[in-house]
């Protein structure tokens, strides 16, 4: 196991340099030194099982890991039973096709808890999760891994203690942890490398150390408010808001982690993640 880094879906570098069509991402991350890639289905899993079979060979061929990113209108906590049944089928749908191209994360969002109490929020979120779970060990889809996302805005589930919990609803979740979002829905907290590393031992405390390890990651500066937490996602030009990796990286040499890092920056999101990977092989040289 090794850390990976690649974005989330294409920067705009993608089509400045030639390339047109999905198939082509592969090739183009190879190029930009880069070992990961998230498929985004956030508005709805539209890619044909066809297409994903012929993504993930292509993957392959580079040595490229794929994961995918479920749609923003799953919500595991809402009142409505319809809701969240309706919601465990675009969960299946997008574990289908990143089945199709050999992908074994898929990211989902918790959903909101602004009617009721965050431990109300909780409690149907995990339950949403337990029979999503079942749904999937029927279709044959139980080797995806499911990866609830620490969330930006405040009146969303998704704080690392509840994402953690909800890790603990079955040994196949892994945490995505969103430092972006962590770092705006505290105010900067992220800012701070003892914040940084409560994030860390606290992932190790909730679930374990192996678990730990091995999380899943997006990471971009993003902008907040003191009201609402996230606004919107910046690119590593932001000295305003961050949070920066470079406290991210000593912990995960520090702890001996193999996370796979999406980056999320808005419209440079590879060139963004090659520097990350720059910044962990310096942590690593430091290190030794």
């Amino acid at each position: 196991m090794k850390t990976r880094f690649g974005p989330a879906g294409n920067s705009e570098s993608f089509q400045a340099m030639g390339y047109r069509k999905t198939i082509q991402v592969p090739e183009y991350l190879v190029r930009m030194g880069l070992d990961a890639y998230e498929y985004q289905c956030g508005r709805g899993v539209r890619i044909s099982t066809e297409a994903a079979q012929e993504l993930g060979k292509k993957a392959q061929e580079h040595q490229i890991a794929l994961s995918l990113h479920s749609p923003y209108y799953i919500s595991l906590s809402s009142l409505e039973e319809e809701k969240r049944t309706a919601s465990i089928g675009y969960i299946l749908q997008s574990a289908q096709a990143a089945s199709a191209m050999g992908a074994q994360r898929v990211v989902v969002h918790s959903g909101s808890c602004a009617k009721i109490s965050r431990q109300q929020a909780l409690e149907l979120a995990k339950d949403t999760l337990s029979r999503a779970y079942a749904a999937l060990d029927e279709q044959g889809l139980g080797h995806i891994h499911l990866c609830p996302e620490t969330m930006g805005k405040i009146n969303q589930l998704g704080t690392l203690e509840e994402v953690l919990e909800l890790c603990r609803v079955d040994d196949r979740l892994i945490p995505c942890i969103d430092f972006g979002h962590l770092n705006a829905r505290t105010f900067g907290a992220l800012n701070h490398p003892q914040g940084v590393r409560h994030v860390f031992d606290t992932m190790e405390s909730c679930l374990g150390i192996d678990r730990m390890r091995a999380f899943h990651a997006h990471f971009s500066k993003i902008e907040y408010t003191l009201k609402g937490g996230e606004k919107c996602h910046l690119t590593f030009a932001d000295t305003v808001f961050g949070p920066q990796f470079e406290p991210v990286a000593e912990m995960i040499v520090r702890k001996g982690c193999t996370p796979t890092i999406i980056c999320e920056s808005a419209g440079t999101q590879a060139e963004d993640a090659a520097t990350m990977k720059q910044m962990l092989a310096a942590a690593n040289s430091q290190d030794e």
